[in-house]
């Protein structure tokens, strides 16, 4: 077993709703967008490891995620990539009083197949139906997943959307866009900088301009179907400094 970081242990330890570690284990269950896979699934087994509860963790598009726990979905956690999404849930009564906060940022970037891929400079009317040709641009669904609709606002921001419109390829979040490109189906695509930065097999060519699309906000928060003190335990960890320690690893910018 690898060594447990001691940062993480002295937070969690040092929760008032913990106390020490228990001998009886819970389960948290997390629903959290897909973009988080990487660092997620690495805070959560240093949390098992310390406390001895089970996480689990459902990823998918926010969208897809938020609708599911409206219609009851039993989950104790939700980790939006947009805050509109958030917004619906907390709409909806769900969202356990004063157990919501901002937690993470990200940026916007386009991919290419393969590494060492040429960079393209991103600005107004940048010329990427050239870039494309005849080939697909890999996208999250534009018109709902928070990835696919931070990337249509930049390009239309941009004053490209028009024109690759009709050569999007759309995917039900952003972690199977980011599969299209790895993989060679489609030469370029549109994530998130941490998604780029967990696949090999991709190359960042260039960054969209921060003012070209809404900030990305990833807002985290406990449900009201929450029912144990784990859950409590684990959304605090989630804004401890071991767990900033590896979002930041990971390429996201902490916000809390």
């Amino acid at each position: 077993m690898p060594a447990l970081r001691p940062a993480l242990l002295a937070a969690v330890v040092s929760l008032p709703v913990l106390g020490p570690v228990t001998a009886h284990a819970d389960e948290v269950v997390v629903f959290a967008a897909a973009s988080m896979k990487n660092a997620l699934d690495a805070v959560a087994a240093d949390f098992t490891a310390v406390t001895g509860h089970t996480v689990t963790i459902s990823y998918a598009g926010s969208n897809a995620l938020a609708k599911q726990i409206i219609e009851g979905a039993p989950a104790d956690i939700f980790v939006s990539a947009a805050v509109n999404w958030m917004d619906e849930v907390e709409k909806a009564g769900l969202v356990a009083d004063g157990q919501r906060e901002d937690l993470l940022g990200n940026k916007l970037v386009l991919i290419a197949h393969g590494a060492g891929a040429a960079p393209v400079e991103i600005g107004p009317g940048f010329d990427l139906a050239g870039l494309l040709g005849q080939e697909k641009l890999a996208m999250a669904l534009v018109d709902s997943v928070p990835a696919g609709q931070y990337g249509k606002a930049a390009l239309e921001n941009l004053g490209v959307w028009s024109a690759v419109e009709s050569s999007v390829a759309q995917s039900d979040n952003v972690r199977a866009a980011l599969a299209l490109v790895s993989t060679g189906e489609a030469p370029y695509g549109i994530v998130y900088a941490t998604d780029a930065a967990a696949d090999p097999n991709v190359s960042v060519v260039g960054t969209f301009p921060a003012d070209s699309y809404p900030a990305i906000v990833y807002p985290a928060a406990v449900l009201t179907g929450a029912a144990d003190e784990a859950d409590i335990a684990f959304y605090k960890a989630l804004s401890g400094d071991a767990a900033d320690a590896i979002f930041a690893a990971e390429g996201f910018s902490i916000l809390n």
